[in-house]
């Protein structure tokens, strides 16, 4: 297997320049004539039965055009999974983030004025804030009527729990009869925010009986969709527009609030600019990190080979389902880990609670069942007397092995990933305890995550001047996936990338595309404009077979021409060609490709199960974190972070280093610093980012970052795999095993936070609903 630290010569994106000299423009930028301003009124209690609205008050303030609730709205249920919410509170109140009514008006200040005017009856409810209460048979229901609402059919209905799975492979209690050892620990998760620095905001525009918004959403289809479904239009009718998106890590994927925008537009008949404050951003969203409780069990024999692993998974879904069965089977695929283990069983359960919903923020599930799974994984090492390293080396797959439900690995870079990341820390054979000062150590975490497949389209077109234009709709959140699509065409067809620009972000252009989530838009998208490209590049072969007479199979393109392969200076300039057929047939290309389909795999005894029954072309990952603590306050601090991962074929290796070295700064942050506090009464403590610790430049590390190349993905560009995801998944993991091995105590509640630190290290104990304990099989 080879290494890619600089498999491809480094690209500039397309969208640098504007973004760096403030020349980008974001929703909040937009000017329409006549622009309103409009504001939402949350419910500010968690739980409780909605008697009236007043808003007659409101209506009246000067300034005030539009004053809207669920009266003036069809009475629709939406919901990825289940639809089970509507867009305004309709008859209880179930987390303090509902909106209850909204309000456009000349000014944000008449707005928001005018929210406080309105006059909202409530008769408050008992909030429900634990989720393992919440699965108790006889548990009251946040829902207590969602068995008729509509729902997908793999959804389990069975009191509070919205989303049961399980996955079984082999015989578990066989597997644990073999082991010499057998260890059970809890670990537990607070809930995170996506906390992108951009908000939510949704313009809205009506001509006639169609309607514009211009969002800051991360799947403008889906965005679409939601509008179209809420206030029943023909999707024909909505078009969802993304200038430029500041930031969303999972938060703004799926439909939010562009539907509330529209009502407000279409109520003052006039276009209106809706906008959430930043303590908004942190209480009306649907898509937090899922608190979750992680019970696993494990069977090792003293040679330090796993037999067995039983694992429970709870997470906290919120109050609405949202798209929490995602994070709810990748959280099952998480808990085995890239580890060889024959015999499995783990059960996951996603509960309505009257907490603020949660659904897929980068890598749903993931960072918070590695961070369990790899301090799981270190603790059975200690256990039988190996070092971490070498626990992981004799259990991390290799060929021929299979997954939880039996997917075959054929050349996995798990041990790869493992040496080379070991190799560049320094890790020794005394995991660096030699070299580093005392309160310093270092800690390892292994990981896998999916290609996700999907279906996505584009369109190529050659100009006549032989630039290219690549027509998307796909979404560019930031991460530069999108500005890296001119790579591909360009690679296709002999150019240069800086030939090619890129329309996207328009539902109204582009084809569809299932947006910016899911690691997926190079795999997918890229698919599609390779497609694309290739249409054209055959009607550019047959344009020079007939002016250099020679068979479209000996000609190739590269370098701007296309030229016989055996005699180059026979050739023709690709601009040339492409001016003459705007005298003709348009040099048009568009493509799709059948997305691959998931690797065999058997869940005949698995329930519940959807979109994730295996990991296709899953990608690799090891990392190593360098920390320091100090003992008297409990403040960790990560220094060095080393990072290599498995990512197939690397095409813009730049574009990879900054999302490994982005996504494990976000890794670090839910490590040591994010995470929401609730009150007993259900409402967030800490919803501003005064309270909500986020890691910042001058908290970030010295990084090494490593691509090893395994097995190429199957059905991607060149066997590309999903780069966005898989860095934010291990780093809670290292951090957490380098804190045990500098102070000797194992931290079991994410974020690892100065006062959790502090009392392991010192003996107390911090959260009661965490342990560990282990058991010897009797000979």
């Amino acid at each position: 297997m080879a290494t890619q630290e600089q498999a491809q010569p480094e690209a500039i994106r397309p969208d640098g320049v504007e973004k760096v000299t403030g020349a980008a423009r974001y929703v909040a930028d937009l000017a329409r004539p006549g622009l309103l301003h409009g504001r939402l009124l949350l419910a500010g209690v968690a739980h409780a039965r909605l008697l009236g609205i007043d808003t007659t008050a409101a209506r009246a303030l000067p300034g005030v055009l539009a004053v809207v609730t669920q009266d003036d709205v069809p009475d629709v249920r939406y919901g990825a999974f289940v639809q089970d919410r509507t867009l305004f509170a309709r008859g209880t109140i179930r987390f303090e983030g509902e909106v209850v009514a909204a309000v456009a008006a000349v000014s944000a200040e008449i707005a928001e004025a005018a929210c406080l005017l309105i006059r909202v009856e409530l008769e408050e409810l008992a909030p429900l804030l634990d989720p393992e209460a919440a699965l108790v048979d006889g548990a009251p229901l946040v829902h207590p009527g969602w068995e008729s609402y509509e729902a997908g059919p793999t959804v389990v209905r069975r009191g509070n729990d919205c989303a049961a799975m399980t996955s079984v492979k082999g015989d578990v209690e066989g597997g644990f009869a073999e082991a010499d050892i057998v260890v059970r620990e809890r670990y537990a998760t607070d809930m995170t925010h996506a906390a992108p620095i951009e908000p939510h905001l949704a313009l809205a525009e009506w001509q006639g009986d169609a309607v514009t918004v211009w969002s800051s959403t991360q799947a403008p289809f889906g965005a679409r969709a939601g509008v179209a479904r809420t206030l029943q239009l023909a999707e024909s009718k909505v078009r969802v527009v993304v200038p430029t998106l500041g930031g969303g890590f999972g938060g703004k994927c799926d439909f939010h609030f562009e539907a509330h925008a529209a009502v407000l537009a279409r109520a003052a008949g006039r276009p209106v600019l809706l906008q959430l404050s930043r303590r908004q951003e942190f209480l009306a969203t649907d898509k937090t990190r899922h608190p979750i409780a992680i019970d696993l069990e494990t069977g090792v024999r003293n040679d330090g080979t796993i037999t067995a692993r039983r694992a429970r998974i709870v997470l906290d879904g919120g109050a609405y389902t949202s798209d929490s069965l995602y994070s709810t089977e990748l959280a099952l695929m998480t808990a085995a880990g890239p580890y060889r283990i024959p015999n499995f069983h783990a059960t996951s359960h996603t509960a309505y609670t009257t907490r603020t919903p949660a659904g897929s923020v980068r890598a749903p599930g993931g960072p918070q069942l590695c961070w369990a799974v790899e301090q799981h994984t270190d603790v059975l090492a200690e256990r039988v007397g190996l070092d971490p390293v070498e626990f992981r080396r004799r259990n991390l797959v290799t060929d021929g092995d299979t997954g939880p439900t039996g997917q075959l690995f054929r050349n996995p870079a798990a041990v790869e990933c493992l040496e080379r990341a070991v190799a560049l820390a320094g890790w020794g054979d005394d995991g660096g305890a030699a070299r580093l000062p005392d309160g310093e150590a270092l800690g390892v975490a292994c990981s896998w995550w999916p290609s996700v497949p999907a279906p996505s389209g584009a369109y190529v077109k050659l100009n006549a001047d032989g630039s290219g234009t690549i027509i998307t709709g796909a979404q560019e959140n930031g991460s530069g996936a999108v500005m890296a699509l001119p790579l591909l065409a360009a690679r296709e067809l002999g150019m240069q990338p800086g030939q090619f620009s890129v329309l996207h972000q328009d539902t109204a252009a582009g084809p569809w595309d299932m947006g910016s989530q899911g690691s997926q838009t190079t795999i997918n998208n890229g698919r599609a404009v390779v497609a694309a490209a290739a249409e054209v590049r055959e009607q550019l072969l047959a344009l020079a077979s007939d002016l250099l007479d020679v068979a479209p199979a000996d000609l190739e393109l590269a370098a701007g021409v296309v030229r016989a392969k055996d005699a180059p200076s026979r050739s023709v300039v690709i601009a040339a060609l492409a001016a003459r057929a705007h005298g003709g047939e348009l040099l048009l290309g568009s493509g799709s490709g059948t997305p691959p389909p998931l690797p065999e795999h058997d869940l005949s005894a698995c329930s519940g199960r959807g979109f994730f029954g295996a990991f296709g072309s899953p990608s690799f990952t090891c990392h190593i974190s360098r920390v320091r603590v100090d003992r008297e306050t409990g403040v960790a601090r990560v220094l060095e972070h080393t990072a290599v991962h498995d990512y197939g074929f690397v095409v813009n290796p730049a574009g990879a280093r900054g999302q490994v070295e982005g996504g494990s700064l976000q890794g670090i942050g839910l490590a040591l610093s994010e995470g929401t506090s609730y009150g007993p009464d259900g409402r967030q403590l800490n919803p501003q980012l005064l309270d909500y610790k986020l890691q910042t430049a001058a908290d970030a590390p010295r990084f090494r970052v490593a691509f090893v190349e395994g097995s190429l993905a199957e059905g991607t560009p060149h066997g590309m795999k999903g780069v966005g995801e898989p860095p934010v998944v291990p780093p809670a993991g290292a951090v957490g095993n380098a804190i045990a091995r500098a102070t000797g105590a194992r931290v079991r509640r994410l974020p690892m936070t100065p006062e959790r630190v502090w009392a392991a290290a010192n003996g107390i104990a911090a959260d009661a609903a965490t342990a560990s304990t282990d058991s010897v099989a009797e000979a």
